[in-house]
């Protein structure tokens, strides 16, 4: 199973491999405010593409009927809602096929 990459070791990640001037505090507040400004762009409805990573777009799913586990004879509507999708970039995509999992 892979391992996972939190947002702290992210930015560890990026400290060691910048060797720069730029302090742990000052990457985590760029990734952060990334962070923010994609959610509040989506919030607004806007798309947010990042070449060759993936576009990230809010999309409305229609209202269905479901099934209760518990109970299948009932039906239990669901509403329409909006979700976020993503569709993967080009480079992303070539990553993930190359990958060990």
């Amino acid at each position: 199973m892979a391992n996972t990459i939190t947002k702290r070791e992210l930015v560890n990640k990026i400290c060691v491999e910048l060797d720069s001037n730029l302090t742990q505090s000052d990457v985590l507040e760029v990734i952060q405010k990334a962070v923010d400004i994609i959610t509040t762009s989506l919030g607004e409805g806007n798309r947010v593409v990042l070449r060759n990573f993936g576009t990230f777009a809010i999309k409305e799913v229609k209202a269905k009927v479901g099934r209760n586990p518990k109970d299948p004879a009932k039906d239990v509507p669901i509403p329409p809602r909006k979700v976020v999708k993503f569709k993967v970039g080009k480079t992303l995509k070539e990553a993930a096929a190359k990958s060990k999992n």
